[in-house]
C-alpha cells in the first residue's frame, strides 16, 4: 500500500510506502504557531517508509526546540514534516498534506493543557495533558 501527498504549490511530492500509522492530535503551542491552526495532525512513519519524489531543493528546516526540527517547503510554506534527533528513524508526517481517503483513523489529543482557548475538543478520543500516553 502507498500513499502520495505533496505540500500547497505542489513542488514537493512524497509516498509512503506501507499501512499508515493513526492520526495523533498535537495542541501544543508550537505545533499551533507552525500549523497557524489549532492543532497539528500527525503520522508517525519510519523514515525507511517515506519517500521524497519531488521537490528536495525546496526543502528547509528550523529547529523548532532542541533537537525538534521542522521541514517545510520554502516555497509555499506548507509543514512537510517534523523529527526528533532522538528518533532518526521516525517522521511525523503532517496528515493534511496526504491524498485521497486515508485509510486510517483519528488516535488521541496530546498537549490539551495548552490548547487555544478558543477550540472546544467535543470527540471521545483519549486526551493527554501532555506528550501522548503520559497522563
Amino acid at each position: 500500500m502507498k500513499t502520495t501527498g505533496h505540500c500547497l504549490c505542489g513542488e514537493i511530492t512524497f509516498e509512503i510506502d506501507g499501512e499508515l500509522a493513526s492520526i495523533e492530535i498535537c495542541h501544543c503551542s508550537q505545533c499551533r504557531r507552525a500549523q497557524g491552526t489549532a492543532f497539528a495532525t500527525n503520522i508517525p512513519v519510519a523514515a525507511s517508509q517515506f519517500r521524497l519524489l519531488t521537490g528536495e531543493d525546496s526543502l528547509s528546516s528550523y529547529e523548532s526546540s532542541p533537537g525538534k526540527e521542522r521541514v517545510f517547503c520554502r516555497r509555499c510554506g506548507s509543514p512537510v514534516f517534523s523529527r526528533r534527533a532522538g528518533l532518526p528513524n521516525k517522521l511525523r508526517v503532517r496528515a493534511g498534506l496526504l491524498d485521497g481517503t486515508l485509510a486510517t483513523i483519528l488516535s488521541s489529543h496530546a498537549f490539551t493543557d495548552s490548547k487555544a482557548d478558543w477550540w472546544q475538543i467535543t470527540d471521545d478520543l483519549p486526551r493527554f495533558p501532555g506528550v501522548r500516553g503520559q497522563v
